[in-house]
């Protein structure tokens, strides 16, 4: 009799435990779907609030066209001039065959009209009729509404509310290419900051010159002889004021500064208040960010480009708080580019190779602080030269266009130089959407964000119903 009962209680606990195991499972699963229903609620809730008066954009031809990947087929051409087979022998063999990025960098190439076209290519608003209405051609020379190539390099644009305008801020390099010494970079005097206006991001209006060099005082920052880089503008509600920051440095960029001006109206002048090292630290390729809430954001390369830095401004915007983060640590980033969507930040940044193209890299957080992942090159089409060089050119800005949400203009620099002032411009689409090509580093978990790309095209636009939509 005892061992029976014992059998038959025996028998009876695995039922219990797996009625008990069952209930477990349907609980957690019910609890996970009511989550996951409330997830999906949340985002479809946000996704209708900021879609309210937007246009269809997921389903538009024209932005179908272009997601479609464009390749490019160039080859690098025979050197010219034939030899003799003894010479031939004699030469000795290349180290490695000659790349594009040679060509590229080489003022005598004989591709150099590949990268730099003629001015008989320019994009000219105001000639421009019918068909050619509205496109940009990355890598063509850009005409103002004077008929003058533009001068904005390593800028920004700040969108203004009260007057409906876009304002581009760039270095103006109207001058002559030189070396300070034998083995420095390529440079041309300061001019100061040029400043264009538009309705249509596609027709630019000189403003002049916002803050100019100065020609006299050796000791200022702004003379001629010192560095002026990457000037980006922010608008402060509170304080109804244009502050301006730059990355400040002299001829041999030992300084490692940042300077912030100040002005009651978007196209200037501005006032030169001084230069600082944020934070304490030596400040490079820099940018700055607003977020929703009006937080503004100081992003700086910093320990000889090894690392980046970035944390909140005062709130006139005129000075950088005692908080700092220290981000992608020993990856050698700089020309930060930072634009958030749908609740996270993402980044552009390019390798330090100097004047010559390299690889960028797009990287995202959940919380602009840190921690940021790194999530692989965004260029897309072209071809693997185009992607490894982010199409031969370097980041500078990231514009939310209205109306279009997961949709920005990358804007980036073709730096020439051999003649700085012929640098070009490549402002390409770039999207926010889809899923990320794999798992983050430290789990195998996918992250909450979505996959950048920039797809490369060697003549595009905006949609026409775009056009003057703000």
């Amino acid at each position: 009799m005892r061992m029976k009962n014992k059998y038959r209680k025996a028998a009876t606990l695995p039922c219990n435990a797996r009625i008990r195991c069952s209930t477990s499972v349907m609980v957690w699963s019910l609890l996970g779907f009511l989550l996951f229903l409330n997830l999906y609620s949340y985002i479809h809730h946000k996704d209708r609030e900021s879609g309210e008066s937007l246009l269809p954009v997921s389903h538009h031809p024209q932005f179908r066209e272009l997601q479609e990947v464009e390749e490019e087929s160039i080859q690098v051409p025979p050197p010219k001039g034939k030899r003799s087979p003894r010479a031939e022998k004699r030469r000795p063999k290349p180290k490695r065959p000659t790349t594009l990025i040679d060509e590229f960098l080489d003022e005598n190439s004989q591709m150099r009209h590949v990268f730099f076209p003629g001015h008989r290519r320019a994009i000219d608003p105001i000639q421009a009729a019918g068909n050619d209405s509205y496109y940009y051609y990355p890598g063509r020379i850009w005409l103002d509404a004077d008929g003058n190539p533009i001068q904005a390099h390593g800028g920004g644009i700040l969108y203004d509310k009260s007057s409906r305008t876009y304002y581009w801020y760039g270095e103006y390099k109207d001058g002559p290419t030189y070396h300070a010494h034998k083995k420095g970079a390529a440079r041309v005097d300061i001019i100061g900051v040029g400043c264009y206006s538009s309705k249509d991001l596609w027709t630019w209006k000189h403003e002049g010159i916002v803050l100019a060099a100065d020609e006299r005082n050796e000791t200022h920052d702004l003379h001629k002889y010192n560095v002026l880089e990457r000037p980006k503008v922010l608008y402060n509600e509170k304080s109804g004021k244009y502050v301006m920051w730059m990355h400040i440095d002299d001829a041999n960029y030992t300084k490692a500064a940042v300077g912030i001006a100040l002005s009651d109206t978007p196209d200037g002048p501005f006032d030169y208040l001084g230069s600082q090292r944020p934070h304490g630290y030596e400040s490079r390729d820099m940018t700055v960010f607003k977020d929703d809430d009006g937080v503004a954001y100081l992003i700086y390369s910093s320990e000889d480009n090894s690392e980046l830095h970035i944390g909140p401004l005062t709130e006139d915007y005129l000075n950088v708080t005692s908080v700092m983060r220290r981000i992608l640590v020993g990856q050698r980033r700089e020309a930060p580019a930072l634009f958030k969507h749908q609740g996270i930040y993402y980044m552009i940044t390019s390798g330090c190779t100097g004047w010559a193209p390299n690889e960028a890299l797009a990287h995202a957080a959940e919380s602009i602080l840190g921690p940021w992942e790194t999530i692989g090159n965004p260029c897309i089409g072209g071809n693997k030269m185009f992607r490894v060089t982010t199409f031969f050119s370097q980041s500078t800005f990231v514009l939310p266009i209205p109306g279009l949400p997961g949709w920005f203009m990358f804007m980036a620099d073709r730096w020439n130089p051999a003649d700085l002032r012929d640098s070009r411009y490549v402002w390409l689409p770039l999207v926010v959407a889809g899923p990320v090509d794999q798992p983050l580093e430290y789990s195998f978990e996918f992250p909450l964000w979505s996959r950048v790309s920039i797809y490369w095209h060697r003549k595009w636009r905006l949609p026409q119903r775009w056009i003057g939509f703000k």
